[in-house]
């Protein structure tokens, strides 16, 4: 049987609350379930809170499993990948967003490791960049930045404004594992599809607790950030991922590049390298590759070639394209294109 909550006085059984149904017959307050995917793209769609650019750079082929649940005014993601890749998130304003590894991995969020138990914090809409160099676990947060604030005025006395950087959160071990522990509760009641938090006692409590965790961790960072310097870097990053939604498929030297970035090319290398783990040109190649690999798992293989599906992505060297695209992926172009045939 799964932990109780407590919510004030009133004891919660978890367990009950999975075959409990609203007598009203109205859709109960809480959604949530799990999906699996095997394209990046509808995994990165299913993160409806965000814009997500997701570029694979491991081989093999993506697999992943998206558990969502939704509150009142917390929307939780739990995700796990198999492959390596970089992300860059584009968040709204609003509302507050927290993300988190949730394993012993240590990927880079926006360009700093960040250890199991740490979080980021972006409240203004700044974009984020992950990398995670083999199979991942991570978290997704979306709250209501009126309930976080409220929340924090009640446990503090103190206000608390979110701002647009993102912000590093190492909070003490027992408070990071006890945040973990309510987000994984939360996430195991909406798997598989089931309707598990149907009574409304049952999703405040959760939210509750959960809420609690987070300003308690928010007190107690202990996170040493160098925002001014990490700031200048995220916006280098931001223009340079700018430039390429508007010339990824154009051919950019370094020069042109880093000329449109506003950089010198020694800064634009480096903060690749901070915040991506490879180098800019490779960064684009990897972008440019995995674009021509989705076109060619949505092709027709009775009248799409690999030949023109490079050609529209400006590889016009078909040898090369193919013999990069296999050391990247693991696998032939022609491979990829023949997929939908056998299915």
């Amino acid at each position: 049987m799964l932990d109780a909550l407590h919510y004030g006085e009133t004891k919660i059984d978890l367990e009950v609350a999975r075959i409990v149904r609203r007598s009203d017959g109205t859709k109960p307050m809480p959604e949530g379930g799990t999906f699996t995917f095997t394209d990046p793209d509808g995994f990165a769609a299913a993160l409806a809170d965000t814009s997500v650019s997701l570029t694979i750079t491991g081989v093999g082929d993506f697999k992943s499993r998206l558990t969502r649940l939704v509150l009142k005014s917390v929307k939780l993601y739990r995700c796990f990948e198999d492959l390596p890749r970089i992300a860059y998130l584009s968040f709204p304003p609003e509302p507050v967003f927290l993300s988190f590894p949730l394993d012993s991995t240590l990927p880079l969020f926006a360009g700093i490791a960040v250890r199991n138990g740490s979080m980021v914090l972006n409240g203004g809409g700044e974009p984020l960049h992950q990398c995670f160099h083999g199979a991942c676990q991570w978290g997704l947060i979306a709250l209501s930045n009126e309930r976080l604030t409220s929340c924090y005025k009640a446990l503090t006395g103190q206000t608390i404004t979110v701002s647009r950087e993102s912000r590093i959160i190492s909070a003490p071990r027992a408070k990071a594992i006890k945040f973990q522990h309510f987000f994984r509760q939360a996430c195991d009641l909406a798997e598989d599809g089931r309707r598990l938090i149907e009574r409304p006692e049952v999703a405040r409590a959760l939210e509750h607790e959960l809420l609690h965790a987070i300003v308690n961790c928010l007190i107690a960072d202990e996170a040493e950030d160098n925002r001014s310097t990490r700031h200048h870097h995220a916006a280098v990053m931001v223009r340079f991922e700018e430039v390429l939604s508007r010339r990824i498929d154009q051919r950019l030297n370094m020069p042109a590049l880093c000329a449109e970035v506003g950089v010198a090319e020694r800064t634009l290398r480096m903060c690749c390298a901070e915040f991506l783990g490879v180098s800019p040109t490779r960064y684009i190649l990897l972008r440019r590759l995995n674009k021509a690999r989705a076109a060619l798992r949505r092709a027709d293989p009775s009248t799409a070639s690999v030949a023109q599906v490079a050609r529209n992505h400006h590889f016009l060297e078909l040898g090369r394209f193919a013999v990069t695209y296999r050391t990247t992926f693991g696998e032939s172009p022609s491979v990829t294109l023949q997929r939908n045939a056998r299915t």
